[in-house]
């Protein structure tokens, strides 16, 4: 067996899991996909096409496609009749720097909060493992070392601002921990900012200002430049770049933008000519930057990109530090190549006291003030505190930064479809034989819409759930899931076909395929030797429709026993006789069959686990020639 495969941890075919039957009677989806009593969330989930759902269905559904996470904090429980919801205690939200008490009153009516600023490494560390949240600005960095201490429990982290770099994302997506950020908020301050400081810098304000403060009257030493006219290159044109763009070209200058994902359309809207790089700094009489700390983006700002600039040249930075060298720019500003520098954020900050580029008598800094206006202070704490309490609740934010969104209205159609997509994959892992791993899965979604307008990320990721957790003590969600998937050895590849059904509905089936595997249940091979089980959503519900090549039709709800049957009268009777004697309720009996009077599956449900005795009494059952029980 391969090492790297997803092979089952227990052999008996009748002991899948040592999870209690109890707490398996609804499935857990991601573990940011939680609890939620809000009334819109409940509603957005359950509005799928086609059928109307009562309030018992309705809150049945929301149970599907939410997580208890009783197995990570004991955050939240659930009773077992889904109209007697309780969330019997709330989660723990750290805040590590000062946010706007809007946002902390809005935090405050989800969860516990707890306030602890300037926390040291070591501080952070200690406290995490008690906390579902935390929320940061720019100062804490949240390392890998944070996710490892919070010991599954971390679910979110916010950051109160654009930028991301003081979290390690890598590591985030591996714990499963969704990061999110408040993007809006402060654009149109930092925008404004930037602006400020292209003219105080232009007309040489702070100098100026801190000469007159000395008892100096020095009119002819800070004769300053027009904006007019003059070329203005934006560096990266997202939300802030844009902004700063509109407001530069109020004021008479001609704007260039460079940024290798910005489409050029939207420039052209706002009469922007999108560049090269080296077009864009080589034109420039002014320099603005707008782009994220990245790699590729780290020290860009450079001795040798500094060459490359109009003689003379002005420098604005209200982005990241650390995209300029510091040191080269120094070199820059003493040579004359840059005339003067206009800066918010550096590479250290607070920078050294002696900094020679804070000290030099051509650059204008602040202390990082972008986002400082009461106006934006209030609005990226609210920003921030709904991405996470949503993410707490379960809504997949559209500002999380390290999982592929799924759109409010895509996530409410597909909810059903994605408690079907769990459960075929936690039914096609017990299916394996006890010796062989999984390595290679196909789906196959049949579908009446285009498949360039279905989305199944999701759909995968719950699929990936469903094979990976009943055997392993992984925790997979939408962020981590192809990550948990390639690091186990898993390929999961997927197919669209095009259904002759109602375009109303996303999906008609979802086909898994499971190949190079032996199967405890002969019957659910096909006839290339793959493990084959398909299912649809009727009515709501999820069902099993088939299973090899036999049709089936199974809510799958419970726990599920598959026998394979000579066909013959009284066989319903006679299990179902068995299971009544040993009080073990009967749900639903489905019985498929290819051809009359041959072979057959019938497929019980059942809300309890049969003991191993019961089991064993269905199998001697002289027609029945092999069965499997199947949690689900």
């Amino acid at each position: 067996m391969a090492t790297n495969s997803i092979s089952r941890a227990a052999k008996n075919p009748i002991n899948f899991s040592a999870r209690n039957v109890e707490s398996q009677k609804k499935p857990i989806i991601s573990r940011y996909l939680s609890f939620s009593q809000s009334t819109i969330s409940l509603q957005k989930l359950s509005l799928v096409k086609g059928y109307h759902i009562s309030r018992k269905l309705h809150n049945t559904a929301v149970f599907n496609v939410l997580e208890t996470v009783e197995s990570r904090s004991g955050l939240v429980s659930r009773t077992r009749d889904p109209d007697n919801v309780v969330n019997t205690e709330k989660p723990t939200i750290l805040v590590s720097e000062k946010l706007g008490e809007a946002g902390l009153d809005l935090l405050r009516t989800f969860g516990t909060v707890e306030c602890s600023y300037n926390l040291s490494p070591e501080e952070l560390c200690a406290k995490i493992s008690l906390c579902d949240a935390l929320i940061v600005r720019s100062g804490t960095k949240v390392t890998r070392q944070v996710f490892e201490a919070a010991k599954g429990r971390l679910k979110v982290v916010g950051r109160a601002g654009v930028g991301i770099d003081n979290v390690d994302l890598q590591a985030a997506t591996e714990f499963g921990c969704l990061v999110v950020n408040a993007p809006t908020a402060n654009t149109i301050a930092a925008a404004e900012h930037g602006i400020a400081l292209l003219a105080s810098m232009a007309r040489n304000v702070a100098q100026a200002d801190a000469s007159m403060k000395a008892g100096k009257w020095q009119r002819t030493k800070y004769v300053g430049v027009s904006l007019v006219g003059k070329t203005l290159a934006i560096m990266g044109f997202g939300k802030v770049g844009s902004e700063v763009a509109r407001r530069a070209k109020g004021l008479g200058m001609h704007v260039i933008a460079h940024d290798p994902y910005a489409p050029a359309d939207r420039a052209r809207a706002i009469g922007v000519e999108l560049v090269s790089f080296d077009q864009a700094i080589s034109t420039a009489d002014f320099i603005s930057l707008h782009m994220p700390l990245t790699p590729t983006t780290n020290k860009i700002f450079n001795d040798e990109t500094f060459s490359k600039m109009k003689k003379g040249v002005r420098i604005v930075n209200v982005a990241r530090g650390g995209v300029i060298d510091e040191d080269a720019l120094v070199r820059a500003l003493d040579s004359g190549t840059v005339a003067q520098a206009a800066l918010d954020v550096f590479t250290e900050e607070p920078p050294p006291n002696d900094s020679k580029l804070v000290q030099h008598e051509n650059v204008t800094v602040t202390p990082h003030l972008g986002a400082s206006t009461k106006e934006a202070q209030e609005g990226v704490a609210v920003e921030i505190a709904e991405a996470v309490v949503g993410a707490l609740r379960g809504e997949l934010s559209a500002t999380a930064v390290n999982a592929p969104m799924v759109p409010p209205e895509v996530l409410s159609e597909l909810a059903p479809y994605v408690t079907l997509a769990e459960k075929l994959g936690r039914l096609a892992v017990q299916l394996v034989a006890g010796g062989s791993g999984i390595q290679s899965v196909k789906v196959v979604y049949k579908s009446a819409r285009d498949p360039d307008n279905l989305d199944t990320r999701l759909l995968r990721a719950m699929i990936t759930k469903g094979i990976i957790e009943p055997i392993s003590d992984s925790h997979i969600n939408l962020v981590n899931a192809d990550f948990t998937a390639k690091q186990k050895g898993l390929r999961i590849s997927e197919e669209r076909v095009v259904a002759d059904s109602s375009s109303d509905y996303p999906i008609d089936s979802i086909l898994v395929h499971v190949s190079n595997v032996e199967s405890k249940f002969a019957s659910a091979l096909t006839d290339n030797g793959n493990i084959s089980i398909e299912g649809r959503v009727k009515y709501g519900i999820p069902h099993l429709t088939c299973v090899g090549s036999f049709g089936v039709d199974v809510s799958l709800d419970g726990n599920l026993i598959l026998c394979r049957q000579v066909d013959q009268p009284g066989m319903i009777g006679r299990v179902g006789n068995i299971l009544g004697e040993r009080n073990v309720n009967v749900s639903f009996m489905s019985v498929g069959r290819t051809v009359k009077r041959t072979k057959a599956i019938m497929a019980i449900g059942v809300d309890e686990e049969p003991d191993k005795d019961t089991l064993k009494k269905i199998g001697e059952v002289s027609a029945i020639e092999e069965f499997v029980f199947l949690d689900l």
